[in-house]
């Protein structure tokens, strides 16, 4: 029945994938329909992460109406056009950063069109800095205070009392996925000059575009800021830093509050829900305009797929938890690199990384895998970018017009899957070296 089970879960997987958009929350569900007929009792449903999604999108979305993130590019488009030798490093670093504050890899999507326009001025492939940059941006997900997957383990790690908490998960997760990106992004840089493979005259695409006259002139606009635009910035930002502050001083390391009147994930939905409505009143950016922003559609479509995903994987992970203890508990929590390649495959299926944080590392808590490894191989999670399918690889595709970056004609030789693997596995590694530190 567990091997079933399992063909159910990749079946509809693989049709939301197929379908894709907010289909894959449809499959979603449908699977877990087809489980429960199966016998299968649904498992726990995403809400606490869904909700934690949700009040940054609201954030988020607040802050995009009131211009705040046309200034972040037009921030970004500065540093990139000073130091464009440094394209390569520079880009990982700014997407890393952006989702890193913002919780959201919607927000460094933004930066995305300058990084090409960059990267033409300068006779620059933008293959290596697309891709490095993505993984950057799943990567600063893992890394967020404010992210629903760092709130969830957090939450888990605390509840199962293993010593760990906010503050060691992160102490772990920040400085290790940087390191991984920044580390991956040099790398990536020297390898490309010593091959003589950053040059984009020398692309043969690129020249054909060229004769056609298919690709879009390098441009640079002057932006005009909205009056509020970097007041939103300012409000959000400091929002952040209430929600990281609060949760340090509450949590069991420092315990400078010892009875708090509320927990970290309702510190943050109070905080960002308030800090949408302090940008919307001090700025005075129109309510209206929200829910038709750009990061809002898909910050929300987002919120179904993992609605349908993560409820399907938490069926068939409680439905199968005995199986699974019994089983693979004692090869798993003797092999965390096993576990982590788990965690790989598993969140290139789930398409999210709250998704399979709340659909895995419970469950691997409960069987014997040590706090210390669930930590380490949390980047693991990004590991979104290993399908094809996965939208941000397509956009960077899309909106790179040199012709340059594009999906190859098999299922797995993209541009975007040995530099993610490089900087998940670098992550992961430096996740593993910073825990033994920490704890």
């Amino acid at each position: 029945m567990v091997l079933v089970q399992f063909l159910v879960l990749l079946v509809f997987v693989a049709l939301g994938a197929w379908i894709g958009g907010i289909g894959i929350a449809f499959a979603g569900g449908a699977g877990v329909v087809v489980l429960g007929l199966l016998g299968a009792h649904p498992g726990d449903l995403p809400m606490q992460v869904i909700v934690f999604i949700m009040v940054v999108i609201h954030a988020a979305s607040a802050m995009q109406v009131a211009g705040g993130i046309d200034y972040l590019v037009m921030l970004t488009d500065r540093l990139l056009r000073r130091h464009p030798k440094y394209l390569a490093v520079l880009a990982p670093l700014v997407t890393y950063l952006l989702t890193f504050m913002a919780s959201t890899g919607q927000v460094s999507f933004a930066t995305m069109p300058v990084i090409v326009e960059v990267a033409k001025d300068n006779n620059i492939r933008p293959t290596r800095s697309l891709s490095v940059a993505v993984a950057g941006s799943l990567l600063g997900i893992t890394a967020s205070p404010i992210s629903a997957a760092v709130v969830f383990l957090s939450g888990q790690l605390q509840k199962t009392g293993t010593g760990w908490g906010f503050v060691d998960l992160i102490l772990v997760s920040i400085p290790a996925t940087l390191l991984g990106t920044m580390v991956t992004a040099v790398l990536f840089m020297l390898w490309d000059k010593a091959r003589g493979n950053d040059r984009l005259d020398r692309v043969p695409e690129y020249q054909q575009r060229l004769r056609e006259g298919t690709v879009r002139p390098a441009s640079h606009e002057a932006v005009t800021l909205r009056a509020g635009a970097r007041l939103s910035v300012l409000i959000f930002v400091i929002a952040l830093v209430v929600v990281l502050v609060y949760s340090i001083i509450i949590s069991d390391r420092v315990h400078l509050i010892a009875d708090p009147v509320m927990d970290a994930g309702q510190c943050r939905i109070c905080v960002m829900l308030a800090a949408a409505g302090l940008i919307l009143v001090c700025c005075k950016a129109s309510p209206k305009a929200v829910p038709g922003s750009s990061i809002f559609r898909t910050g929300m479509n987002a919120c179904a797929c993992i609605l349908g995903l993560a409820w399907l994987g938490t069926t068939f992970m409680a439905a199968n938890k005995d199986w699974i203890q019994g089983h693979l508990g004692g090869l798993l929590a003797g092999s965390p690199w096993l576990f982590a390649l788990v965690v790989v495959v598993a969140s290139s299926l789930l398409y999210s990384q709250a998704a399979s944080t709340q659909a895995l590392f419970p469950t691997a808590l409960a069987i014997g895998i040590a706090p210390a490894t669930v930590v380490a191989c949390f980047p693991a999670t990004s590991a979104l970018f290993i399908l094809p399918t996965y939208p941000t690889l397509l956009a960077a595709v899309d909106l790179d017009d040199t012709g340059s970056t594009h999906l190859g004609g098999h299922f797995f030789d993209h541009p975007f899957l040995i530099p993610g693997l490089v900087a998940t596995g670098l992550s992961v590694l430096f996740g593993f070296g910073l825990a033994a530190i920490v704890r």
